[in-house]
Formats: structure tokens, C-alpha cells, sequence
């Protein structure tokens, strides 16, 4: 019995050691990532094409939000990476591959431009890797306080229903009556004079929008430190 469980445990060492040595040898056959072409004109290299920024149920959303909301800005296809702001103690590039250049569908923003809810439109054809993304997404938005919305490409609201989810609970009925079903506004919208000097009156510090290639810098910046 002694000797059996003596074999048994050898035989159970092997198998370990030869899926190991598999595992190893799979690994360094494993292509490594083409090393990059500067040469490469970005032209020639990849021609490129216009296509459409917004599928047909995106399109339609963002229809419904204009008119239900027209004292806000509506933007489509929005990263991340261009209204979250994030700690600069961590690499930048692994945020930026996890979650930075993951777009909003349908980002909503006061006349300041500062977001107030994004729109995510949801298909039921979406595969498992698209509601990964989605709710990666989504996690990221609602961590940074931003009001999320999952609407279905096949069941879009109104417009009088889009309104609602923005409208504060207590507005009055004066508030409510300033738009018609169509989401027009009925009473006369302030100056644009004031309107700038309101959003000038607001002091957002740090909430100023993230160049574009603030995260390049960032990595070169760390890299020289590095370097030194």
C-alpha cells in the first residue's frame, strides 16, 4: 500500500513537471508584439475612411435627448479619458488601456460643458465582451458621481420621458409647462450675455477639461525621471 501511494505520488509529480515544461515551451513560442515602425507613413500605412460616428439606435437617442433637453449640450462618442480625471500616482497608460479610451454613446452636459449623465445604449444582440465593456464603463462613470442611464436600442423613450429623468423631482408646473411634447421650448431662454456670465460666475478649478494629450506628456514625463 505503502509502495502504490509511492508510485501514485511520483506519477503526480511528473504530470505537474511535464505541464509546467508545456506551459514554459508555449510560452516562449508565443509571437512576440511587432516591434513598432516609425517609418510607416500613418496614410499610407492605414488609409483611412469617414463612417458614421452613431449606430441607428444611438442616432435616435441622441434626436430624443436634443429635443427633450435644449439647455443642455448633448455630445456623442465621448472617451473617457476626455472628462475623468484621474490620480497621476499610478502609470496613466494602464488606465487609458483599461478604461480611458472607452466612449460614452451619449454624454449630457450642462452649458458649462460639464457632464451631468451619460447614455448608454444597449442592443440585445451585444456580445459578452460588449457588456464587459459596458459595465466597465459604467462602474468608471458612477465612481466619478456621473448619473448613468441604460436605455434599449428597441424600447427608446419619449421625449417627455427623457425629460423627466432630468427635470428635478420638486420643478413646479411653470417649469415643466416651459416645454411642449415635442420637447420645444415655450418660454424665452435667458441672453446668451447672461448665460455667460453665469457660467463664468462658476468656478470649476481642476474640472477643466483633459487635453488630449495630457497622458502622452504625463508617460514621457515619467519616463525622463526615470532616465535621470
Amino acid at each position: 500500500m505503502e509502495l502504490l501511494d509511492s508510485t501514485t505520488l511520483a506519477a503526480l509529480f511528473v504530470s505537474l513537471a511535464l505541464l509546467l515544461a508545456a506551459m514554459l515551451m508555449r510560452r516562449r513560442q508565443a509571437p512576440a508584439p511587432a516591434p513598432r515602425d516609425d517609418t510607416l507613413d500613418t496614410v499610407q500605412g492605414w488609409p483611412p475612411q469617414a463612417v458614421r460616428v452613431m449606430t441607428l439606435g444611438e442616432r435616435q437617442a441622441f434626436e430624443i435627448l436634443r429635443r427633450a433637453l435644449p439647455g443642455h449640450v448633448v455630445l456623442s462618442q465621448v472617451p473617457l479619458s476626455r472628462f475623468i480625471s484621474v490620480p497621476t500616482r499610478n502609470p496613466y497608460q494602464q488606465w487609458l488601456q483599461r478604461a480611458g479610451r472607452l466612449a460614452v454613446d451619449i454624454l449630457v452636459c450642462d452649458y458649462s460643458s460639464r457632464a451631468v449623465a451619460a447614455i448608454e445604449v444597449r442592443t440585445a444582440e451585444e456580445s459578452q465582451r460588449a457588456a464587459k465593456r459596458h459595465n466597465r464603463l459604467i462602474e468608471v462613470l458612477r465612481a466619478a458621481g456621473v448619473e448613468v442611464h441604460e436605455w434599449n436600442e428597441d424600447d427608446l423613450p419619449s421625449v417627455a420621458e427623457a425629460r423627466e429623468l432630468f427635470l428635478p423631482k420638486s420643478a413646479s408646473k411653470e417649469e415643466q409647462a416651459r416645454f411642449d411634447a415635442v420637447g420645444k421650448r415655450i418660454l424665452p431662454v435667458a441672453e446668451i450675455q447672461e448665460l455667460l456670465a453665469d457660467g463664468d460666475a462658476t468656478d470649476y478649478g481642476q474640472l477643466e477639461p483633459v487635453p488630449s494629450g495630457f497622458y502622452d506628456d504625463q508617460e514621457d514625463m515619467r519616463g525622463a525621471r526615470r532616465a535621470a
